[in-house]
């Protein structure tokens, strides 16, 4: 209850900042003035449109590997958030997903997963499964590396981060809030310069969006985006979600 009561202070101080996960659902939908929503949205555009910008920018022109470019960006957003009164980082993590919705994440993985998996097999048949079978021990560092260094800021910096503090320019509008979260997801992934990785991660963005909206839990969509991205780089997909400038070596991961 204390804290309850201290969210509800913050509300009163400062409603355009409260309408994110980490709050109770009847609180998420303050609406805050018509000049704080401009400012809202251009502080949005600024940073999941211009900053893929840049980032494409850094990457190609001046070639700087992703992984590098990345890791302050990421950071910056980390420590807004919990900089940030209103933001309750214990409240974010203990929220687990609910037996229903892991049967139907995993519905849906099956389902989905199975028929992009065909479609690989069927159409680009030197790519599939080639990933494991010709680098099996760089495919299991990815497995590995991949739910534990990529998946958790992704999910901290466009579900975590953009619902807490952009959920008050939709309202009550749920639709509107997951499909933009979905397209500037996939917009982000335009500087690997192909349609496949920009249009399967808008769909996979605007899956997690759902999921997230549903449950507010970070761990449902960090469950859900790991066994896509595993899907993705087992299948043959990976070759898509490679920037083309060596990062020490490695392959990025950025799905």
């Amino acid at each position: 209850m204390a804290e309850v009561s201290s969210t509800n202070r913050l509300l009163l101080r400062e409603p355009g900042l409260a309408a994110g996960g980490t709050l109770p659902r009847e609180q998420r939908y303050a609406v805050p003035s018509l000049l704080r929503r401009l400012l809202l949205l251009i502080e949005m555009l600024g940073l999941f449109i211009g900053l893929p910008i840049a980032l494409d920018y850094a990457v190609h022109s001046e070639s700087v590997p992703l992984f590098v470019v990345l890791q302050p960006v990421l950071l910056a957003f980390i420590v807004f958030l919990l900089w940030d009164r209103t933001f309750y980082l214990r409240r974010e993590l203990i929220r687990l997903p609910s037996p229903k919705e892991l049967l139907s994440m995993l519905a849906i993985f099956a389902i989905a997963g199975g028929m992009v998996a065909a479609y690989v097999a069927q159409e680009m048949p030197a790519r599939y499964l080639n990933f494991p079978l010709q680098r099996p021990e760089t495919w299991e560092r990815i497995m590995i590396l991949y739910p534990m260094l990529s998946v958790p800021v992704q999910e901290l910096v466009y579900r975590t981060f953009f619902f807490h503090r952009y959920g008050p320019l939709f309202g009550e509008e749920r639709g509107a809030l997951i499909l933009a979260n979905g397209i500037l997801f996939g917009f982000a992934h335009f500087l690997f310069g192909n349609w496949i990785a920009i249009a399967g991660t808008a769909v996979i963005g605007t899956l997690l969006a759902y999921r997230y909206e549903a449950t507010r839990s970070f761990w449902a969509v960090w469950l859900e985006h790991t066994l896509w991205g595993w899907l993705i780089f087992t299948v043959g997909l990976g070759h898509y979600f490679f920037t083309g400038v060596s990062n020490f070596s490695m392959i990025k991961w950025a799905f």
